[in-house]
C-alpha cells in the first residue's frame, strides 16, 4: 500500500476546499467561525495524511474530523445567540426579498440548534448525505439521524410559523 504524498494533499484542499468551507459555514454559523473549523480540521487532516489509503477517498475522514471540531467547539461554548426584534418584521413586498429573508431566518435558527441536530441537518440536506453517509459521518445509528432530523426539522417549523415547507420531512 503506497502512502499519500504532500501534493496530494494540496491538490485535495485545491479540489474540496470550497465545499468543505461550506459546509463549515452551515454548521457554525459564520463564516470567521467556519475558517478557523476548517483550517483546525485541515491541520489535523495533513498530520495523518500519510498514513490513509492513496486508494480511498480522504473526504469523508476530513468531514469527519470538521464535524466532530465543530460539535466539541459547540459544547465547550454553550452560547446561545437570540436576536431580539422591537417589533415584529414586515411583510416583504416581493418573492426574491422573502427568499433572502427567509434564508437569513433559517440560518438565525439552525444556529440556534443544538450542534448534533445542527450537523444532521446540515449533512442531510445541504450536502445531501443519504441517512446511512450521515451516522456514518456521526458516529451514530440511523435511527438517530432520522430522530435528529425530525426533531430538527419540528423545531425550525414550529420557530419560522410555517415558512419551512420546501425543506424535507
Amino acid at each position: 500500500m503506497g502512502r499519500r504524498d504532500d501534493q496530494s494533499f494540496v491538490e485535495f484542499v485545491a479540489e474540496r476546499g470550497t465545499a468543505l468551507m461550506r459546509t463549515a459555514v452551515l454548521m457554525c454559523g459564520s463564516r470567521q467561525d467556519a475558517e478557523d473549523v476548517l483550517q483546525t480540521a485541515l491541520e489535523k487532516a495533513y498530520r495523518h495524511w500519510g498514513r490513509l489509503d492513496p486508494e480511498s477517498d480522504p473526504e469523508p475522514y476530513v468531514r469527519r474530523i470538521l464535524v466532530n471540531l465543530m460539535i466539541s467547539r459547540a459544547r465547550r461554548w454553550k452560547v446561545l445567540r437570540e436576536i431580539h426584534m422591537a417589533r415584529p418584521p414586515e411583510v416583504p413586498a416581493d418573492p426574491e426579498n422573502h427568499a433572502l429573508e427567509l434564508r437569513g431566518a433559517l440560518m438565525d435558527e439552525l444556529r440556534r440548534l443544538g450542534p448534533r441536530q445542527r450537523a444532521v441537518l446540515v449533512l442531510r440536506y445541504w450536502e445531501d448525505l443519504s441517512e446511512m453517509e450521515t451516522a456514518e459521518m456521526l458516529g451514530c445509528s440511523v435511527g438517530t439521524v432520522k430522530s435528529q432530523a425530525s426533531r430538527g426539522l419540528a423545531r425550525l417549523r414550529q420557530r419560522l410559523g410555517g415558512s419551512l415547507t420546501l425543506m424535507g420531512g
